[in-house]
């Protein structure tokens, strides 16, 4: 059938899109990391739950935490390299415990699933986490082996800002499997994601699974996003990509 001449990849957004922080220990490891790179680099004694920061990227979501702490932009900014670091050894040590406090959202398993049989479909991640967090994170959680391999994707420690690693990750997708795509889309919970999605040439796709609303994901769009709700209905999203699931 025509649909499978036709090349596609789908990048997803991680927390709140694919997976949900639940419980008193919700993302536990990945806020823990944060705090211990506070405090080994800077001495701080800090939580990114001090600011609002859903949606945004772990460079940016370190020096936002570190100014409302205190330091300038300028010092964590310059600080970066050794404050990502520390969080990755952090995590790395700890790597047993990094599904605490995380589910799969409903769906997603299937979603995946489905994507990855698709011989003309290649997936990977555009998340604001960095990158070996985030592949942990999916690997923690049992859905790593759906990603397409090699993983590819645009990550937090590619850039800070979210609409660069849109297009990070199609640079990425294009090296490893050249000849163009005919679709790329992008999938997110934040409005941030939609307008990175667009911003990047992506087709934004938004889903209701994180704290914003439908209204607040259109409202970033520029008019062509996809709102759904969730990601329950492979059907629909399969048809998104004029794939008959």
């Amino acid at each position: 059938m025509e649909e499978i001449h036709k090349k596609i990849v789908v990048t997803f957004d991680v927390d709140g899109t694919l997976i949900h922080s639940s419980g008193p220990s919700s993302n536990k490891l990945h806020r823990r990391a944060f705090s211990h790179a506070f405090l080994q680099v800077f001495g701080i004694e800090g939580t990114i739950d001090a600011i609002q920061h859903h949606g945004q990227t772990d460079p940016l979501v370190i020096v936002n935490t570190l100014v409302h702490y205190g330091i300038t932009s300028e010092m964590a900014t310059e600080k970066l390299p050794e404050l990502k670091s520390r969080m990755i050894e952090y995590v790395r040590e700890h790597a047993k415990d990094i599904g605490e406090g995380l589910e799969v959202l409903p769906g997603v398993d299937s979603l995946l699933h489905d994507l990855c049989s698709k011989e003309n479909v290649v997936i990977g991640l555009v998340t604001g986490n960095l990158e070996e967090i985030a592949w942990l994170k999916m690997e923690g959680l049992g859905i790593r082996k759906y990603f397409t391999v090699p993983n590819l994707g645009g990550f937090g420690s590619d850039h800070s800002d979210r609409g660069q690693l849109v297009k990070i990750a199609a640079d990425r997708a294009e090296k490893l499997f050249p000849g163009g795509f005919d679709l790329r889309v992008h999938v997110g919970d934040t409005p941030n994601d939609i307008r990175a999605a667009e911003f990047g040439g992506a087709l934004a796709v938004g889903v209701c699974t994180g704290i914003f609303t439908k209204e607040e994901l259109e409202q970033a769009s520029c008019g062509n996003a996809v709102i759904l709700p969730d990601l329950a209905d492979g059907k629909i999203f399969m048809s998104l990509l004029g794939i008959q699931s």
